[in-house]
């Protein structure tokens, strides 16, 4: 089993930064793809930005150039630097990995942590 533990989450005001972190546990044997989605309310939840375990990223289109993903992989740690943020930006932030344990590849996700972004 994985456990995925963010933090991060908070308010601040239209313009302002945010740096949230997902840091995974358990019996881990790999960790594939680590991603952030996000969900506001009334909205259906959506992928803001991928790191694949070859170092490649993909971001949404609302958050490219504002938003960076980076993960350290030997804390099994995936974060999202958050820049310029926006209103529209308030959402929950979920983490999500796939990941390789002793019950094998599957899909993990994270508690969510509330990002408000509001003056």
């Amino acid at each position: 089993q994985v456990q995925l533990v963010e933090s991060g989450g908070g308010q601040v005001q239209p313009g302002g930064s945010l740096r949230l972190s997902c840091a995974a546990s358990g019996s881990i044997v790999n960790i594939y793809a680590m991603s952030w989605y996000r969900q506001a309310p009334g909205k259906q939840r959506e992928l803001v930005a991928i790191s694949t375990s070859s170092g490649n990223t993909n971001y949404a289109d609302s958050v490219k150039g504002r938003f960076t993903i980076s993960r350290d992989n030997a804390k099994n740690t995936v974060y999202l630097q958050m820049d310029s943020l926006k209103p529209e930006d308030t959402a929950v932030y979920y983490c999500y990995c796939a990941a390789k344990s002793a019950l094998g590849v599957n899909g993990y996700w994270g508690q969510g942590t509330q990002v408000t972004v509001s003056s």
